[in-house]
């Protein structure tokens, strides 16, 4: 039996001794914190990656500042019409995937903020990702592909008591920044299970995980003060941005990690999620609202 708990602290340690050269792997957030580290790590092992950020310009800094090989792809995850272009821009590629590393993400601030009648948190961090994935995987590997989604122990801290308010997506009536941030990773988490089930006649892993407290990657860059002040404090016992990369990079390529699928992962290894990634009836009511939502536009 495969031992769920590995030696890696850092993104490199993940992917040490490699040979990535042909794989190519799609990752979102690339322009900056763990979506950069992980672009970093995989490119220097050889893979070609397929960067998705906000402008196409930021992607190609991204590529270029660590010489990476690959193709950028703007992709704004808070319009849907954009995610959708992002998509057709995939699979105009012609290229199959190894991987897929949801790892864009965002903090709201204390003001609520919506996009297309949806909470923003909730659309970047989870409806955005649950398009661009579902619109992709078919260009998986049979066999080999793997899907990582990035999550966070908000999920189990700080999410509704109730899991997910369905009848308040939109947040008018009830947004707090971190309750519906909680919210948007428990989503993502019950999603890559629910994910995992679904793509498991063709060989395909899907997981989630939780990174840890990071700094320096911008992901709390609205909070107001007092809040920033705090958390400038709180950085540094926090990871670096190399030590926090480590599991989604390992999950992304590491050969260790193969056939493990439907887990929730932090320090690279299998953890504890919250106890809503058993709900079968919540996945598949999230599963069915979302695909709802993305078809509505």
């Amino acid at each position: 039996m495969k031992s769920l708990a590995f030696n890696c602290k850092t993104a490199d340690d993940a992917v040490r001794g490699l040979d990535l050269s042909s794989q190519t792997i799609l990752i979102t957030g690339c322009a900056s914190g763990l979506g950069l580290e992980t672009l970093r790590a995989l490119s220097q092992r050889g893979a070609a990656i397929v960067a998705l950020a906000r402008t196409r310009a930021a992607a190609e800094r991204a590529l270029s500042s660590v010489g990476a090989r690959g193709v950028p792809v703007d992709c704004d995850l808070a319009e849907p019409t954009s995610v959708s272009r992002a998509i057709e821009t995939v699979r105009g590629l012609g290229t199959k995937l190894d991987a897929i590393v949801s790892s864009a993400g965002m903090v709201g601030g204390k003001r609520l903020v919506k996009t297309h009648g949806i909470e923003l948190q909730f659309q970047v961090n989870y409806l955005a990702h649950f398009a661009l994935i579902n619109g992709m995987a078919d260009l998986l590997q049979d066999g080999t592909g793997r899907v990582v989604i990035v999550s966070s122990d908000a999920a189990m801290k700080q999410a509704p008591k109730e899991g997910i308010r369905f009848d308040d997506l939109s947040g008018d009536r009830t947004y707090s920044p971190f309750t519906f941030y909680g919210q948007s990773k428990l989503a993502c988490a019950i999603y890559a299970k629910e994910l995992a089930r679904r793509l498991a006649p063709r060989e395909i892993d899907v997981n989630s995980l939780h990174p840890g407290a990071v700094r320096g990657t911008g992901l709390n860059r609205r909070l107001a003060f007092p809040l920033s002040l705090v958390l400038k404090v709180a950085s540094l016992f926090m990871k670096s941005v190399e030590e926090g990369a480590a599991t989604q990079t390992f999950l992304a390529a590491n050969p260790a990690a193969r056939g493990i699928t439907g887990q929730y992962w932090a320090d690279c290894r299998v953890s504890k999620g919250s106890a809503y990634l058993d709900d079968a009836p919540l996945a598949k009511r999230l599963w069915d609202i979302s695909s709802q939502l993305v078809a509505r536009g």
